[in-house]
């Protein structure tokens, strides 16, 4: 229901009844509410071109709008230029009763529907349990799915994996030391290998298994070991309310010949020689200042080739967009990637990398140490143990995906209003007793009510604010980023707990309770949806 389109609309007829030079007209909230709801600076991008004074020019603009007066109340002019529209009352009237007619689909886009999106995210490789890290990449991921299914999008979630490198063989020989030492043999755990508990836990459970007498080498070690962590990495992402549609594995492409057939369809195009007993890709012939290593003298490829192959096997499967999210260490990594497809012939435009930067946790104002290879980590289900996964979900999304994440231990396990999950969560639970209150004393909501009884300031404030929802799930859509998302819910969230303080809503005055009701009753709809998006549970109490 947003006003923006129609304001465009009319703007661009305006330039065009001017003859002003056809530009991108753009619509944005107000920055200053006493000048009008919404504002545009149309005439301060075409005024050069079209050689005039902004000012003039957009008093010029205003007085060839003609615009509906039940949609918008008043145009005014601001120095230099800005165009600014006062959205009338008798609009948000009647975006209160849109959001309860569409109910959960309010605010939902369509410009993915009929449209497939891959979504590739957490993609551990499975030789450990999932840390802090990978938990913010899966929420990340997840979110961005919730993000693009709002809009119509036929999403799968996928898991990519290495499972033919050498930190796989480095499980292996780590778990066949524990093995070994458990039956009381002096055997060392490998150089760089993996020291933690969880070693020796599936150690203990191959000899329940499999017996005493495994052989060094024996399979059954790094096969036990990986679906032992996979099972559990399975286990922590269920409890976050993220399950993946597929996943894919490095090894698949080795069997079915497709890593050979990448090289040599490379070789073929010139971008490959050998030197030092490793095989280059020639990106210095595309452009990049210095060639890299797909496959090393060692024979073992770097991490860039399997990359290569997994993401034309996702071109050919025929995505209209393709995402990756990448934590900041595939920083250097992914346009190797990219610039090989294009030089086969593959349009890349429909993928987009979306980078992450890491986590630190933070106790008492203390950064908690973290090693992965010795095991000294947070993994993410101790984490969940010991927030719950609404709080965890979150945390890892109430910052920017391109900012460094600060993971305050003791916020988080704050029960007070103090914590940003409670406080939104809070206000969903509000509005359900209160409507459980008006219930118990004869006031049940009805789509009888009149909202022009809607006057106070926190009432219309509520009725701004839940007018931005679509905008906000467009720019949510544009920018894939959920915080986008999260900072709205949590003004939302203010501004209705705001209104709770300076507005009773079951009053003795019927009318008025009924129109409240009513209000009341859109903003939990809204809160629904956003918390939805984010995967976050609306609890009806607290």
């Amino acid at each position: 229901m947003s006003l923006k389109p129609y304001l465009i609309q009319a703007l661009t007829e305006a330039t065009k009844a001017l003859n002003l030079p056809a530009v991108a007209v753009r619509i944005a909230p107000s920055k200053n509410p006493k000048f009008g709801d919404l504002s545009s600076n149309l005439a301060l991008i075409v005024a050069k071109p079209a050689g005039k004074n902004p000012y003039d020019l957009a008093l010029a603009i205003r007085d060839q709008l003609s615009l509906a007066e039940d949609k918008i109340a008043e145009v005014t002019v601001t120095p230099p230029g800005f165009i600014n529209f006062k959205l009338s009352d008798h609009y948000y009237y009647s975006l209160l009763t849109t959001i309860l007619d569409e109910n959960q689909d309010f605010g939902r886009g369509t410009s993915g529907k009929g449209k497939r999106a891959n979504v590739e995210f957490v993609s551990a490789n499975p030789t450990g349990p999932l840390t802090v890290g990978h938990g913010r990449q899966a929420v990340l991921g997840d979110t961005v799915a919730n993000i693009l299914e709002w809009h119509g999008f036929d999403v799968t979630r996928e898991y990519y994996y290495n499972d033919a490198g050498r930190q796989m063989r480095l499980l292996a020989e780590s778990v066949a030391a524990r093995y070994y030492q458990e039956l009381g043999r002096d055997v060392p755990l490998p150089e760089d290998g993996y020291e933690g508990e969880y070693i020796v836990e599936i150690a203990r459970h191959i000899i329940e298994q499999h017996g005493d007498d495994l052989p060094p080498g024996d399979p059954k070690f790094r096969a036990v070991a990986e679906e032992h962590i996979f099972n559990d990495i399975k286990a922590s992402l269920i409890r976050m309310g993220i399950k993946h549609d597929q996943f894919t594995n490095e090894k698949s492409f080795y069997e079915s010949g497709a890593i050979n057939e990448f090289i040599d369809d490379l070789r073929a195009k010139g971008l490959i020689y050998e030197a030092e007993g490793a095989v280059w890709f020639k990106t210095t012939a595309l452009g990049k200042a210095q060639d890299r290593v797909l496959i090393k003298s060692t024979g073992e490829p770097t991490y860039r080739l399997p990359d290569m192959v997994y993401h034309r096997n996702k071109l050919e499967r025929g995505f209209d967009l393709i995402i990756d999210i990448f934590g900041a260490d595939h920083q250097d990594t992914y346009p190797d990637v990219l610039i090989a497809l294009e030089a086969l012939g593959y349009d890349i435009s429909h993928i987009r990398v979306l980078i992450h930067q890491f986590v630190t946790l933070v106790r008492g104002g203390e950064k908690v140490k973290m090693s992965t290879r010795k095991a000294t980590f947070v993994t993410l289900e101790e984490l969940i143990n010991e927030l719950g996964p609404d709080v965890v979900r979150f945390f890892f999304i109430m910052r920017g995906m391109n900012s460094h994440l600060n993971f305050d231990l003791d916020l988080a396990a704050d029960q007070s209003e103090k914590n940003p999950v409670f406080y939104l969560q809070y206000a969903h639970a509000r509005i359900v007793n209160i409507i459980r209150h008006g219930e118990n004393l004869g006031y049940k909501f009805t789509t009888d009510y009149d909202p022009t009884l809607l006057t106070h300031p926190s009432e219309l404030a509520l009725l701004k604010k839940l007018d931005q929802f679509p905008d906000v799930m467009i720019t949510a859509l544009e920018v894939l980023e959920p915080q986008v998302v999260a900072n709205y819910l949590q003004a939302l969230a203010t501004h209705f707990h705001k209104f709770y303080t300076e507005c009773r809503v079951i009053t003795e005055d019927h009318p008025l309770s009924q129109a409240r009701l009513a209000l009341i009753s859109a903003i939990r709809i809204v809160l629904n949806s956003g918390l939805k998006i984010l995967g976050v549970n609306a609890p009806e109490r607290m």
